[in-house]
């Protein structure tokens, strides 16, 4: 895995902004003592809250609509399929609701990009298209539109709009006529460095392509029922499928894998721990992270991929906050990762070489240096333009890593995943926390209500 983050459950408000305020309860003889402490000073890299998340605040599911609601995932298909069996030329079909189609191709969302030429970084957006264009496109290049193969993805209930998505991997001819509307097919990754994280807009379409790829990732992954071996039919607008033999009829859901990630503390050195996997980029340092075993809670499986991975033994065990990661394998279309902070009992290293290239403790100052060296913004700025490129035809080949430099030009001997990951702000939470001097460094943190379970 290539992430990190964590939060305190009890006894504490969620970690909302960059800077929380935390009580802690301290018992003697006769009292009850409720003290308070600032535990994270406000960050310099950028605000920590549930929102600035890459993929999460999916605007098209904040609410899901109720049955009889005309923007309901039934209702919509309803009308879904009365548009598709309108001409367009003859019959336009009704104002409302609106329907918008974004197409993916291999993992891929269409897009689209301009540049000002004025200085300005270019911006991305989803190449949303309506049902008619859709049905003219498609008819183009031989291909009907039909009601199956579309999923419905949501609604903008103050827009009177549906969002649809639909795979068109197999239509090879759909590239040179999208092509010449100045639309490409872009890896979510490429999109996901170009965001401008400080555009709420932008971020929203992010999370709504990464919600989208989940779903037709898990489609193709499940044309068949794992039951009996018949074809699946999609039902309820492609939320579920179900097994097409009447004799099995096994209801299939998309299928979430969790993912835990953390940052190792090193609370008497001051030090926390990063990992270099093989398959990173050069230089490029991040949090431990492995899948949840069947059986086995959230806490257990920190401390088990923890010593497996690395040989260090876990006591205490804090959540941070949670990511939808849509960008792993198509085999694996919607991990979750959950982030932790978890503090050492032991310090010696001792790494399993078939999981991880390295693993070093990393004091606070050198992180603290690796997140001011790192020109984030630079690498945006690279991906913004490949898109740009790429949507005039012309891609060009870049290592996004060639951006992560000092100002002198100088290469930074290390650098971590920008602010689209939760790696980033689960080690940046801690490198800009005030370090604990005088009474409070002999004052242990409070154990949540869970992470001792």
């Amino acid at each position: 895995m290539d992430q990190g983050e964590p939060m305190l459950l009890s006894l504490s408000h969620l970690l909302s902004s960059s800077s929380s305020h935390f009580l802690f309860f301290q018992f003697h003889p006769k009292t009850l003592t409720i003290t308070k402490r600032i535990i994270f000073s406000s960050l310099t890299t950028m605000s920590i809250n549930l929102n600035s998340h890459a993929f999460a605040g999916n605007p098209l599911r904040s609410k899901t609509p109720k049955p009889h609601d005309a923007l309901s995932p039934s209702s919509a298909f309803e009308s879904l399929k009365t548009h598709l069996l309108l001409n367009p030329e003859s019959h336009p079909p009704p104002p409302s609701p609106a329907f918008k189609v974004l197409p993916f191709r291999k993992g891929r969302p269409l897009a689209s990009s301009s540049d000002s030429g004025d200085g300005f970084v270019p911006s991305w957006r989803l190449g949303w298209i309506s049902i008619p264009d859709c049905q003219g496109i498609f008819g183009k290049c031989g291909v009907q539109l039909t009601e199956d193969s579309l999923v419905y993805l949501g609604s903008m209930p103050e827009e009177d709009i549906v969002y649809w998505a639909i795979d068109v991997s197999e239509e090879a001819g759909l590239v040179p006529e999208l092509g010449s509307r100045q639309f490409c097919f872009v890896e979510l990754r490429t999109l996901m460095v170009a965001t401008d994280w400080a555009d709420s807009s932008a971020m929203g379409e992010l999370a709504i392509a990464g919600h989208a790829r989940a779903l037709l990732e898990w489609h193709n992954l499940s044309r068949f029922c794992g039951h009996c071996g018949e074809k699946t039919v999609p039902k309820e607008a492609g939320r579920r499928k179900q097994c097409s033999n009447d004799l099995c009829k096994k209801r299939i859901y998309p299928r979430v894998d969790p993912v835990v990630i953390m940052l190792v503390i090193d609370r008497e050195n001051d030090r926390a721990l990063l990992s270099r996997q093989s398959r990173f980029v050069p230089r490029m340092w991040s949090c431990l992270a492995g899948f949840i075993e069947p059986g086995e809670s959230l806490e257990e499986a920190v401390r088990r991929e923890t010593y497996e991975e690395t040989g260090i033994e876990v006591g205490e065990v804090v959540y941070h906050s949670s990511q939808p990661w849509p960008v792993g394998p198509s085999s694996i279309p919607c991990q979750l990762m959950v982030g932790f902070f978890a503090y050492a009992k032991s310090l010696e290293i001792n790494v399993d070489k078939e999981e991880l290239e390295d693993a070093q403790w990393q004091s606070r100052e050198d992180l603290k240096k690796a997140l001011a060296f790192a020109e984030y913004k630079k690498a945006q700025r690279t991906a913004a333009a490949k898109v740009v490129q790429m949507c005039k035809g012309v891609e060009k080949g870049q290592s996004f890593s060639a951006d992560f430099n000092v100002e002198s030009g100088e290469l930074a001997t290390m650098f971590i995943p920008g602010p689209f990951a939760i790696a980033h702000h689960l080690i940046s939470t801690w490198a800009n926390q005030d370090p604990p001097t005088g009474v409070d460094a002999e004052v242990k943190q409070p154990s949540s209500s869970v992470s001792n379970l």
